[in-house]
């Protein structure tokens, strides 16, 4: 029988090694013993697992739920029949009569800090095993806690007791794991934790939860796994040269349902796809839908890195999102967290009663611009469930790539920090090393394992090389937010015409940099929140010239170099800046002048996709010229966007940025558009779009041989006020 020390550290649930004591173990004798730790039970049997027929009738000791008794010789399959002191009973196969639910490669990969999918290794898992009696179905627990004493598994299905379920621990990785039959899809649980100093902290829930359960509450929830086949075609979607014209979600405000409610994932796969597709935006990218506890963070204060959130449903509704998504020919982009996760009690924190998960230095561990921990980069276990959480959406979900938040706040030590509060690194310097090294092996793992996605940085600092690959030096991202051009040009925007022509610089600026990096232009969430006011509450003069302004912004953004990002709500002129706890304004599209910005930003895209000069060297210097870039005085400039190598894979843009018309603008143009005559593709003070509708209508306008702007060609136009307009050449 159990000695009492062994039964006193089960009941007290400190026992470090329950299946050495618990389920059936031979004595010196050769004796088989079967121990079951039952709390809250009237009477245990072992039963035969076909007829039910009695083996043995285990005893309780004293009262203290253990129960015990001799099986035999020899082990023979077995099921445990119990009647609970409430007046239930059942039949149930023994937890603690299964072997390691863990296979020794992962084991070994996860010690090494190698596992590139650690989720499918630790977190809860649907399975099916076999403890002599043939296979039944359960869930496979596992979870690193290296340094805790003794873990548990509680849920409803064992009354939230840590003493039911204690696990067994791989010595050598920190990973706790056990098979538990009968629990299935939709069963609650978290992990009770005894730290190393025998204190038992709050329940934790799940880091690898493939699902969660709504806030306020907390508990991880066992789920079905999600396989999606990939997108066949997202190679070339996101490729540089491809066309990219992002519409940016907060999916719990784009739009609501009765009584405020969000809409779930089937509602919003059926709305928001056609929307998005109509507009002919090529991706969609989503503020996070990772689970976090805090509305108001609109999902960058992660805590279930591996869920999907539950305000809009179960997991397989977002995949089928996504699907819908895919099947309107967009790619989804999800913003993802690494940099930091909040300091709530049942979350990371502290996890297993030390700094597992972050730095344990608060100048290195916590972020005071945002109350946050810090992930340790410098640990190879978290940076496996970092890299591992990348791909588990690139690849479990189908998702086409992922922006990256906070990029800059990873990169620098002394970032938000004054002198003496933060700690330098090895060299002494400022740089993250260890941060840097993570997110170069993220990229290279991301390129390598789910080739054709693509990682996107909203990096807010000159840093070097951000979206050159790791090879020649770079972070290896694909793309970089141009945070430059979108702080200049707003800058710009909000300032009265009148007074421009001293700003000029901060319109041409960006075009010394461009092609630094291959960017996004970003008109985020981020510009039109707390007190920022809206994209056309931004503009100047009356309402006509805040519009007129706004729509000149808009053909300036699809112009320039670089794929563009535009936050919903801006796509048709929200007059409030955004506020996520109820829907956009969709009313506004009663009245013509936000319909007329819809029209534009419609156009703009169908533009921007169907023309090479406007997108295929969006990051090569080849695809820009200037033509008159200093024109300050009247606040007028003119470029050339290139295709190709080839006079007519080129497109002419003009901008005014004064409510001023000006007529007989003569531009100079290519020698190869010689004998041509141009036409209008696209004017933003068209009435279609709630313009004046001055401009140069579909009259073909003589290239004629009048040197202009260093060419021996030039045309004569009409420039309307506060517009852009776009020309191509023809026959």
């Amino acid at each position: 029988m159990l000695n009492t020390s062994e039964l006193a550290a089960l009941c007290e649930a400190r026992h470090g090694d329950p299946f050495a004591v618990l389920g059936p173990h031979a004595d010196a004798g050769g004796q088989v013993w079967l121990r079951a730790f039952v709390p809250g039970a009237r009477s245990v049997t072992a039963v035969d697992p076909g007829s039910h027929a009695p083996l043995t009738e285990l005893q309780q000791r004293d009262g203290t739920g253990l129960f015990e008794a001799p099986l035999g010789a020899s082990r023979r399959p077995y099921r445990l029949r119990i009647a609970w002191g409430d007046g239930r009973s059942g039949v149930y196969a023994d937890a603690y009569a299964f072997g390691a639910a863990l296979g020794e490669q992962d084991v070994y990969f996860l010690g090494e800090g190698s596992h590139l999918r650690p989720y499918e290794a630790l977190g809860a898992h649907l399975m099916q095993a076999d403890d002599g009696a043939g296979p039944i179905d359960g869930t496979r627990f596992a979870v690193w806690a290296p340094n805790a004493s003794r873990v548990s598994v509680v849920g409803e299905f064992n009354g939230w007791d840590g003493r039911r379920h204690p696990m067994r621990v791989r010595h050598g990785v920190g990973v706790w794991e056990i098979f538990i039959p009968h629990v299935g899809v939709g069963d609650r649980y978290k992990f009770e934790i005894r730290t190393a100093d025998g204190q038992v902290l709050p329940l934790k829930a799940d880091p690898f939860a493939f699902a969660a359960e709504l806030r306020p509450a907390t508990a991880s929830v066992v789920a079905a796994p999600v396989r999606r086949a990939l997108p066949v075609d997202r190679h070339a979607a996101n490729r540089r040269d491809a066309p990219i014209t992002v519409y940016e979600v907060h999916l719990g405000s784009w739009r609501r349902g009765d009584g405020n409610s969000f809409l779930d994932w089937d509602a919003l796969a059926a709305q928001l796809p056609a929307y998005a597709a109509d507009l002919g935006f090529t991706h969609v990218e989503l503020l996070p839908v990772a689970e976090h506890p805090f509305d108001g963070s609109w999902g960058y204060q992660v805590l279930g890195l591996y869920a999907p959130t539950a305000r809009f449903g179960e997991p397989a509704g977002f995949a089928r999102f996504v699907d819908a998504c895919h099947q309107r020919g967009l790619g989804v982009l999800l913003d993802w967290v690494p940099a930091h996760f909040p300091s709530d009690v049942h979350g990371l924190a502290q996890f297993d009663g030390t700094a597992l998960y972050e730095y344990a230095d608060s100048r290195e561990g916590f972020h005071q611009d945002w109350n946050t921990l810090i992930y340790n980069f410098g640990r190879t276990e978290v940076r496996n469930f970092l890299v591992g959480n990348a791909l588990y959406w690139l690849e479990r979900y189908g998702v086409d790539g992922l922006r990256v938040d906070a990029v800059a706040s990873m990169l620098y030590r002394d970032y938000s920090r004054a002198a003496g509060e933060w700690v330098p690194n090895v060299h002494g310097g400022r740089e993250n090393l260890e941060a840097i090294d993570f997110l170069k092996r993220m990229n290279e793992i991301v390129g390598r394992e789910a080739p054709g996605t693509a990682t996107i940085a909203e990096e807010s600092t000159a840093w070097p090389g951000v979206s050159r690959p790791t090879s020649v030096g770079g972070l290896g991202f694909h793309y970089k937010w141009n945070m430059g051009w979108m702080n200049d040009t707003l800058q710009y925007m909000r300032k009265d015409p009148v007074h421009r022509r001293w700003h000029h610089n901060e319109l041409t600026f960006s075009l010394l940099y461009a092609f630094d990096e291959n960017f996004v232009l970003p008109l985020s969430h981020d510009e039109v929140v707390h007190g920022k006011g809206s994209l056309l509450a931004k503009m100047p003069g009356d309402r006509w010239q805040q519009f007129a302004n706004l729509r000149a912004y808009l053909g300036w953004m699809w112009t320039h170099p670089g794929k563009k990002l535009l936050f919903m709500g801006g796509e048709f002129a929200q007059n409030d800046e955004w506020n996520h706890d109820r829907s956009l304004d969709w009313h506004l599209l009663q009245h013509p002048e936000h319909r007329g910005v819809q029209a534009l930003v419609r156009d703009l895209n169908r533009l921007y996709r169907s023309r090479p000069a406007l997108h295929a060297l969006d990051c090569e210097p080849g695809g820009f010229e200037w033509i008159e870039a200093n024109d300050a005085e009247h606040s007028t400039l003119a470029f050339l966007r290139r295709g190709g190598p080839g006079a007519l894979d080129s497109v002419l843009v003009v901008a005014n940025f004064t409510p001023v018309l000006r007529q007989h603008v003569r531009l100079g143009v290519p020698d190869g558009w010689r004998g041509r005559r141009l036409r209008e593709l696209l004017n933003t003070d068209s009435a279609h779009y709630g313009g004046a509708n001055i401009g140069n209508g579909d009259s073909a306008l003589a290239v004629e041989p009048v040197a202009a702007h260093g060419h021996a060609q030039s045309v004569a136009i009409t420039l309307p006020p506060l517009a852009v307009v776009v020309f191509e050449a023809g026959g």
